[in-house]
């Protein structure tokens, strides 16, 4: 696997896995930006293509945006939000008790590494802005092939290190320069992977092969668990 730059190590060892209070707050207010709703819209998009109906977790679900607009691209998914901290998840309940989904959509707290989640209970299972705070990867992503069903994906969305210019110049179109160089500097300040880093993630995992691709700017790594033969 290729490691982390010392760097980027030491980074992923200070960095807590789930915001605490009051950063909570800042980044709720923050997510409200055009550039992130954007990006949820895409990302929501991009994970009704694959799955349309059936059981979906949200792993790091944050203020639980991508939760609202997964459930306008579709109604007929059952969604279930998940974050390490309590405070995120307070917000995030509050987030759609305010869009009048409380009934529909649950939000729960939990860490990656050990989901509180029977084995196979999910279709497919996301993640959005969330890997890079993992602080057992390897763990993580064994419990998301746990909880998957035969068959099911799992779609790891982040921002990479190494963003490829054509696709941060798309976004300068879309956005304008300074809401990217907001969110370029943001890919220094915390233990974000590179694509190659990313992508490896999958190899020690029981997925065993993943395949990385860009969603506007955010990298995708994409798995998938292979239905046992009888």
């Amino acid at each position: 696997m290729n490691k982390l730059s010392f760097p980027r190590r030491l980074l992923k060892l200070i960095h807590p896995e789930g915001i605490p209070w009051p950063g909570t707050v800042v980044y709720n207010k923050i997510s409200t930006i055009q550039i992130f709703q954007r990006n949820y819209e895409l990302v929501a998009k991009d994970i009704v293509a694959r799955c349309r109906r059936g059981d979906l977790l949200d792993i790091g679900t944050g203020p639980g945006w991508l939760l609202l607009k997964l459930h306008a691209a579709s109604p007929s998914l059952h969604i279930t939000g998940m974050d390490a901290s309590p405070a995120m998840v307070t917000a995030a309940r509050q987030n759609v008790s305010a869009a009048g989904l409380a009934n529909v959509i649950k939000v729960e707290q939990g860490y990656a590494n050990r989901l509180p989640c029977a084995d196979e209970s999910f279709d497919i299972v996301v993640s959005t802005g969330s890997i890079h705070h993992w602080k057992d990867p390897l763990s993580g992503i064994n419990e998301v092939h746990r909880v998957l069903k035969p068959g099911g994906q799992a779609l790891l969305y982040d921002i990479v290190s190494d963003t490829p210019r054509e696709v941060m110049q798309a976004a300068q179109r879309e956005f304008g320069r300074f809401k990217v160089l907001m969110l370029w500097l943001h890919a220094f300040e915390e233990p974000f992977y590179s694509q190659r880093n990313l992508a490896a993630l999958a190899q020690p995992s029981l997925f065993k092969e993943g395949q990385t691709r860009f969603v506007g700017v955010l990298c995708c790594l994409t798995l998938k668990k292979v239905e046992e033969k009888r």
